[in-house]
């Protein structure tokens, strides 16, 4: 096998000869930076479906520094009114695409001179604007600035009017174009007000209030605002990723072959096979119309420059092919290990800011813990229920087991009105349970996010690039007593 594989790529006087020729060097050089292309837009989809599948759906009380995903409803204060539509919504995009009409002498094989109608479309006018807005789950809201995101809107209309309606000068431009039809297509894209969204960017502090936002920035990764879901973005991205391999595969292949051969007759053979697929097409189009006119496209001549091409390039498909599956398996594996390693990186890093991020919301507590100590002491010397209760959570800021407080605080509010009548009280106790709520969802989100982390590592053939790293399976951040209590939300201004 190994002669005949030695055979296959054996290079003849003509190839040689080929190879020499300048032109085709750098017509093969173009096609070998379409490839890489090709391939790193493959593997550039394939990261991005893979960061949204390792992501964990955060909650909107849980939103914390660093890459994030949210569900929730659209909810905005000041809405914009659309353009058309005048839809209330925080995006919208808007276009006018008016008709125009043409006619062209054309000859057919016989000379004959034949009139063709040819009916398109130009944009006319079009925008868009967008505003900030909160999304809202059971949990409360997140500060969401849209600018800088990928934005999928849905389409909210999509209407052709003519001259007769208020819209056609309302909304469009007053002139027209050459040979218009006086036909206009109103088309919007928005994000209503109400409408559930997916948002997947990164989150960082306001800089006004106490609170979490989501903007764009210089170090995301994906930034996303969508009325899809995720598992339907994701497959969108696998989809391209395909695509765009399929493209890199065939740029591998044809990478020798227009070395060897030359660019034109690979011209030749894809001109002359999409020629013949299309006046197939157009005669079978032909004949359904009953117009039974001549196909624009000859098959005749387009079978002659296919013949033309393949007698060009068969003598270098052999090689071509094994050579071309070379570099792509080549490439293709470098990419997707470098890819596969980096996105590993990049997990466990995100692990170890998740266990950062419940150690800050332990040391908040500890702080609000020393202030509850300070308003609930004059009662110490008289309750006992109460001295328990400072000596419990005493014991946790001292660094005690971790467990939740929001029972004890719950239950010395209902049997001792007179400290819970105590303002101060009432609004430590209120940042204390949430901070309960918070570390909740932050051991929640940490136990996700390294859950991942530790599949992917112990995968093959991930298994293969995390032992040369020499990653190991993180463990779960354990805790008693914490359960999930949402309370109810409110905007923050």
């Amino acid at each position: 096998m190994l002669l005949e594989a030695v055979l296959a790529i054996r290079l003849s006087a003509d190839t040689l000869a080929g190879v020499a020729n300048p032109e085709h060097i750098f017509s093969a050089i173009i096609v070998l930076v379409v490839f890489f292309y090709a391939l790193v837009k493959s593997l550039d989809f394939n990261r991005k479906m893979r960061l949204l599948d390792d992501t964990p759906t955060s909650k909107a009380l849980g939103v914390f520094i660093g890459e994030v995903e949210l569900d929730g409803t659209c909810v905005c204060q000041s809405p914009l009114p659309s353009h058309v539509g005048q839809v209330a919504c925080v995006y919208f995009s808007w276009s006018v695409s008016e008709q125009w009409c043409r006619q062209t002498l054309e000859s057919d094989l016989l000379g004959i001179a034949r009139t063709q109608t040819t009916t398109g479309y130009t944009v006319v006018a079009s925008g868009s604007s967008m505003a900030g807005f909160y999304l809202q789950d059971e949990t409360g809201y997140v500060w969401v600035e849209p600018a800088g995101a990928e934005i999928e809107a849905r389409e909210t209309l999509n209407l052709e009017v003519t001259p007769r309606s208020k819209l056609y000068y309302a909304k469009g431009p007053a002139g027209s174009i050459p040979d218009s039809t006086f036909r206009r297509t109103f088309t919007e894209h928005t994000l209503p007000v109400g409408v559930k969204l997916f948002i997947r960017g990164r989150a960082s502090e306001r800089p006004d209030i106490v609170a979490a936002q989501i903007k764009h920035e210089k170090n995301e990764d994906i930034y996303i605002i969508s009325d899809r879901k995720e598992a339907e973005i994701a497959n969108s991205m696998g989809t391209w990723s395909t695509l765009w391999n399929m493209g890199a595969g065939l740029a591998a292949f044809l990478s020798p072959l227009t070395l060897f051969a030359g660019a034109w007759p690979v011209i030749q053979v894809f001109f002359g096979f999409f020629g013949i697929v299309g006046s197939i097409i157009d005669s079978i189009f032909s004949a359904i119309t009953l117009g039974f006119h001549e196909p624009r496209i000859s098959f005749k001549d387009a079978k002659e420059m296919f013949s033309e091409g393949m007698a060009g390039v068969y003598p270098y498909l052999p090689q071509s092919i094994l050579i071309g599956f070379i570099i792509y398996l080549l490439a293709r594996t470098a990419g997707a290990s470098w890819s596969v390693f980096n996105s590993l990186i990049g997990l466990r890093n995100r692990v170890a800011s998740a266990y950062s991020l419940i150690d800050i919301q332990v040391k908040r507590r500890h702080d609000l813990i020393q202030k509850y100590v300070v308003c609930v002491a004059g009662f110490r010397d008289h309750e006992e229920a109460v001295q328990t209760l400072v000596a419990s959570i005493r014991a946790q800021a001292g660094g005690g087991s971790l467990q939740a407080l929001g029972p004890s605080i719950l239950a010395v509010v209902e049997r001792y009105p007179e400290i819970a009548a105590l303002t101060s009280f009432q609004d430590l106790s209120k940042q204390l349970i949430q901070t309960e709520d918070r570390i909740a969802l932050a051991r929640g989100y940490h136990n996700n996010i390294a859950t991942f982390y530790n599949t992917r590592v112990q995968r093959f053939p991930e298994c293969i690039l995390a032992g040369l790293g020499r990653m190991k399976p993180e463990p779960l951040f354990e805790a008693e007593g914490f359960t999930y209590h949402p309370a109810a939300a409110s905007v923050v201004v």
